[in-house]
């Protein structure tokens, strides 16, 4: 008889939610952070009973739904909760990190269906925008278990007033013909990526126009290496933000042309995965590479002509 009143004390434990049986995941792609929704109660399970990667019972109750949240992408010691992380080569290279909301009761007997809610975000690791500067999106996915969400984080290219790199120019950056041959500071920058990512500099150069598949060109840095000793590169691979100079010039027998166009593509690479550093300069050729469209470009106005 004993036995039976402690069944009777356990049973409503087990069933204090209602139900659900909707099998989907809302994942939010953050620059920093994933956020994982499911329906509360999924198939009669609490939220104490459901833990992130196995070993996280960091559950939050919002209304309709459990929220599971991957806060830090750069983790000091080993991933976040078992957040698995993973690089894709190719065409198309990208950063996909992994988990998964799973089942864990530890009751003697299993009253609920098990679960395993696996979800993904993908960063792209080069970008493909022609243009000076594109806005932060924030990707919220509605999927079934195993989908993949993403994101886009905000990188910018910009004209800056001396070497210190600490004020911007506006845009559009004018040059005025007896300035041809001044300096010129560029700053490109990712925003809200983990510091584990490094923004990469590959190749940039200069067109009349604004295709940077333009035949008319001058490279200025090739291979994340200076063309010429008018270019000088400050920091590549070594933060979110890579810097370089040039020397202002124009393009000859253009002379109604009082625009040039600067290209830039940019990778982004994981530092605790890839080495991220060029090789030294002196150890390679200077040969262009074929572009891929991960283009960043930004226009320069030539006054005076």
């Amino acid at each position: 008889m004993a036995a039976v009143c402690v069944l009777v004390l356990l049973l409503p434990l087990a069933w204090s939610c209602t139900p659900q049986k909707a099998d989907y995941v809302m994942v939010s792609c953050f620059p920093n952070t994933i956020i994982a929704n499911i329906p509360e109660c999924p198939y009669g399970w609490e939220m104490e009973q459901l833990s992130l990667g196995g070993v996280c019972y960091n559950g939050i109750h919002t209304p309709g739904f459990y929220r599971f949240i991957i806060p830090d992408l750069t983790p000091k010691n080993s991933s976040y909760c078992n957040t698995q992380a993973e690089y894709s080569a190719g065409k198309d290279p990208k950063y996909t990190f992994s988990n998964a909301i799973v089942s864990n009761d530890t009751l003697l007997t299993v009253r609920n269906q098990p679960l395993n809610f696996t979800f993904s975000c993908s960063y792209r690791a080069v970008h493909l925008l022609h243009s000076a500067i594109f806005s932060q999106r924030v990707a919220t996915v509605y999927v079934n278990n195993g989908s993949v969400g993403t994101f886009r984080s905000q990188l910018s290219m910009n004209v800056f007033s001396n070497s210190k790199y600490l004020y911007t120019k506006d845009a559009p950056f004018f040059i005025e013909t007896s300035e041809i041959g001044s300096e010129v500071f560029i700053g490109i920058e990712a925003k809200g990526l983990s510091n584990r990512f490094k923004v990469v500099i590959s190749n940039c150069w200069a067109t009349p126009t604004p295709y940077s598949t333009d035949r008319k060109r001058w490279s200025l840095i090739i291979n994340s290496c200076s063309s010429d000793n008018t270019v000088t590169i400050f920091d590549n691979a070594k933060d979110s933000r890579s810097t370089f100079k040039f020397n202002s010039f124009r393009f000859q027998r253009l002379e109604k042309v009082s625009t040039v166009w600067l290209h830039c593509e940019v990778h982004i690479c994981d530092s605790e995965r890839l080495a991220c550093q060029p090789s030294p300069c002196l150890a390679r050729s200077l040969t262009q590479s074929e572009s891929i469209d991960g283009v960043l470009s930004a226009e320069f106005y030539l006054k005076g002509m």
